[in-house]
């Protein structure tokens, strides 16, 4: 049964956070370990949901020359960091002398259960250029490398993440007084981090910040 883990500091408003973060982020870090060691990669990676929306599924592929093909193999459990916006937080954003510097973010911690799916390889490219190509005036698509690709796939291998537990941490100044964050907020660099901040203290920040 899959678990939301939500006992830990700053957890999403709810778990369609975590899926739009690793839409806006598909880098993520695939990390496992097992007899022969460590093994870390950064692989861009696609959100799969149920019928209601909850993650079920991470998907992606790596170079089957990648020592950690054959550490997932033999132990499948792995973690998924899912790295979100972040900044330092400096006093010069607001007016109060005695307010310290911190550090606001947005992140995950997946745990899953790694399954290699050597006949979706083609697929995950493919899946993975048009997620990433929408909105471009003359979208690039794999077919335009149709004569490569036999030489290409054999060395690549598509695998599905199976999700088992989600840790969301989403700081963006929910332990802020009300009239820090609307400082704080108010004085930041438009980006990405601001926006997810702006969502997570709409309630108490002045209309114009809002906006």
């Amino acid at each position: 049964m899959r678990l939301i883990v939500t006992v830990m500091k700053y957890p999403p408003r709810s778990p369609d956070d975590v899926v739009t973060l690793i839409d806006q982020n598909p880098l993520c870090w695939l990390v496992s370990a097992g007899a022969a060691g460590f093994g870390a990669s950064p692989l861009p990676l696609l959100a799969e949901c149920d019928a209601d929306g909850s993650l079920v599924a991470l998907f992606g592929h790596m170079a089957i020359a990648n020592p950690q093909v054959a550490l997932l193999r033999a132990q499948p459990a792995a973690l998924v960091l899912v790295n979100g916006p972040q900044a330092y937080i400096s006093p010069e954003l607001l007016d109060n002398p005695t307010w310290v510097p911190t550090w606001n973010y947005a992140a995950a911690t997946v745990h899953v259960d790694v399954a290699f799916v050597p006949e979706e390889t083609r697929e995950s490219i493919e899946r993975l250029t048009d997620r990433m190509e929408q909105g471009r005036a003359a979208p690039w698509k794999v077919s335009d490398a149709e004569a490569r690709l036999p030489a290409m796939l054999p060395h690549i291998i598509a695998f599905r993440a199976h999700v088992r537990t989600i840790d969301g941490r989403f700081k963006l100044g929910r332990d802020e007084s009300q009239a820090s964050i609307n400082q704080i907020v108010g004085n930041m660099a438009r980006g990405p981090l601001r926006d997810w901040m702006r969502l997570y203290n709409a309630e108490r920040l002045e209309e114009e910040i809002q906006a």
